[in-house]
């Protein structure tokens, strides 16, 4: 309810002066005692061998640097995700590089994985007082090759593993120069290769197992979806995560701001994503599970998203423009369902 009355004077803001404002908001309302301090009541569920209290999950992206996981935390989330960090920081793309549509109930993005650096992050983490379930998003430098980003993903890998819950390989940005490239056959084929290579030295290493999720683009063919499944499958892949932003601009591109280049959420993605979800959950079999996310703005968003074959959902763009009561919202929806189990 409050942030419905503070959105009109957030939205006259700089989307990314508006993004520290309500951080700020955040931490100070947890500080008063303001919000719930615990996840929303439900049923656990078993997802890549993970007790998540509950399936609502933020997205990658919003807190980038892992610098406000208690704040975050008490918003009744069943699990955190960080990130997207690189081994070096950097700053990423120039300013200005989001834009609001309130028209359509979206964003566009270029921020092109603005972030502190890996070791900034881990710094933050082991800073914070959150013991919930940590999904942490690694991503390549902007300058580094595309033909060499197994390096830097490896880099991440090692530095993150034994803090995270899970790991988010993000090769399905469109911000990053080629990124996208990596969704490819044969250059994904070596990626899940040299990752689950190195997953096993590390588990051993460690003496944990973190299970390794891809984060893949909603802008893929059927064919492509079904390449994509059967390499996951073929790598035993832990888990996927469907889907990242959009560079189509179907149902938006009346307006002026379309123009810009950049990654879409919020609304004009929910069916695009729901319906790459139900590909890819045919093309699985069930085998490996699914995070759901793009353009989850109301609880019967997250509800198709499960329906669709996803375990867990994560919200993002729906946050901004609907606020902590969207968390709420999903709760009591989709929490009175039976657990699903999936390891």
């Amino acid at each position: 309810m409050l942030y419905s009355l503070l959105r009109p004077l957030l939205f006259k803001l700089d989307p990314e002066a508006a993004h520290c404002i309500t951080f700020s908001a955040i931490e100070k309302a947890k500080k008063l005692g303001l919000l719930n301090n615990k996840p929303f009541t439900c049923q656990p569920r078993q997802v890549m061998g993970i007790s998540f209290p509950n399936p609502i999950g933020l997205a990658a992206g919003l807190d980038k640097n892992g610098e406000h996981l208690d704040a975050l935390a008490a918003l009744g989330f069943g699990f955190l995700e960080v990130g997207t960090v690189t081994p070096r920081s950097q700053p990423g793309n120039p300013t200005p590089r989001v834009f609001r549509l309130p028209q359509a109930k979206a964003v566009i993005n270029r921020l092109g994985f603005n972030n502190h650096g890996v070791d900034a992050l881990l710094e933050n983490v082991s800073n914070s007082d959150y013991q919930g379930v940590l999904g942490i998003n690694i991503g390549k430098n902007f300058d580094t090759p595309v033909e060499l980003a197994v390096d830097d993903y490896l880099i991440c890998l090692r530095k993150v593993y034994n803090c995270a819950t899970y790991v988010t390989v993000n090769i399905s940005s469109p911000n990053t120069k080629n990124l996208r490239q990596l969704q490819d056959a044969e250059s994904l084929n070596n990626l899940l290769f040299e990752l689950k290579l190195e997953q096993e030295k590390l588990a051993e290493k460690h003496g944990k197992y973190t299970p390794l999720a891809v984060k893949i683009a909603p802008d893929l063919e059927a064919s492509q979806i079904e390449s994509i499944a059967a390499l996951l499958l073929k790598h035993q892949i832990d888990g996927v995560i469907a889907t990242n932003t959009t560079i189509s601009r179907a149902g938006i591109d009346q307006f002026p701001v379309s123009k810009e280049t950049g990654g879409l959420s919020g609304a004009p993605l929910t069916q695009q994503a729901t319906k790459v979800i139900h590909q890819l959950h045919g093309a699985l079999n069930g085998v490996i599970p699914i995070i759901g996310v793009g353009g989850i703005m109301s609880a019967i968003d997250a509800k198709q998203k499960i329906d669709a074959g996803a375990s867990l959902v994560q919200i993002y763009t729906g946050l901004i423009y609907r606020g902590p009561d969207l968390v709420r919202e999903i709760a009591q929806l989709i929490c009175v369902d039976e657990p699903k189990i999936l390891s």
